[in-house]
Order: structure tokens, then sequence, then C-alpha cells
């Protein structure tokens, strides 16, 4: 399990994933709902929105869950393409989000959301070489 670089994958995928919880993805200035004239100074993180939330914490526990299907990788490997559609979805949540603040910046630590899709897609990749592997050597037999 550990020596498969799919697991590596994983693990990156769902650290990343976590990590989205405590570094911001956008700050910026967003208008008071209250008051339209007021603008507060806020930060874009997974936890500001319910959506966002729940795709993010499932994304974290969804990844971990998939490393230890390492027996049944036809299964490993729908969940993680699943779970690579989740995080594109994931951060098209983010861009809408964008449409709240009036100015700001994006944070340098908006690389971990778009990580998160490219590791699960390169986990995809070594769970699909390692079931060709194992047809082949099926073959053998």
């Amino acid at each position: 399990m550990i020596q498969r670089i799919q697991t590596v994958w994983l693990f990156l995928a769902a650290l990343c994933a976590a990590l989205t919880y405590q570094f911001p993805f956008y700050t910026g200035n967003k208008i008071n709902p209250t008051n339209a004239q007021v603008q507060t100074y806020e930060k874009l993180v997974a936890s500001s929105n319910f959506l966002l939330l729940i795709f993010t914490a499932t994304l974290t526990v969804g990844a971990i869950i998939i490393i230890f299907l390492y027996k049944n990788r036809k299964q490993q490997m729908w969940l993680t393409v699943i779970a690579a559609a989740l995080a594109v979805i994931n951060i098209i949540i983010y861009f809408t989000e964008l449409k709240k603040f009036v100015s700001g910046n994006m944070s340098l630590t908006s690389v971990l959301a778009f990580a998160i899709p490219i590791f699960l897609m390169l986990a995809v990749s070594g769970i699909y070489k390692d079931e060709k592997l194992v047809k082949s050597l099926d073959r053998l037999r």
C-alpha cells in the first residue's frame, strides 16, 4: 500500500484539501450584506461557505478512504475520478464566491486548491498502470 505511488498522490491531495481550511484562496474587501456602504476585509477559505465546507471535507475524507481501497483497484480508480470531478467543482465554487468581493488579490496559497485535482489525476494514472500490470501478469499464468 505505502510503496505504491498513487498512495503518495492521494495523501498529498488530502493534505492540500485539509490545508485549504487554514490558508486563504482569496483576500479582499467584501460588501457587507446589511449595509451596502460598508466594506469588510475578509479571507476566502474553505470554511467560509457551506458548499465549500462540504466539498472540501468530502475531498479530504474521500482521498484518505480511497488510499485504503488498494485491494479493489477498479473501485479505487473510479472513486478517484469522482473525487477529481468534485475538486474541479470545488474550484468553480471558489470562483463564484469571488463575485462577492469588490476588490482583492488571489493568495499564493490558492495553488493548494488547484493542486488537488492534479494530484488526483496523477493517482488515477498510477492506479491504471497497476491495473494494467496485474492484467499482463495474469495473462502469463
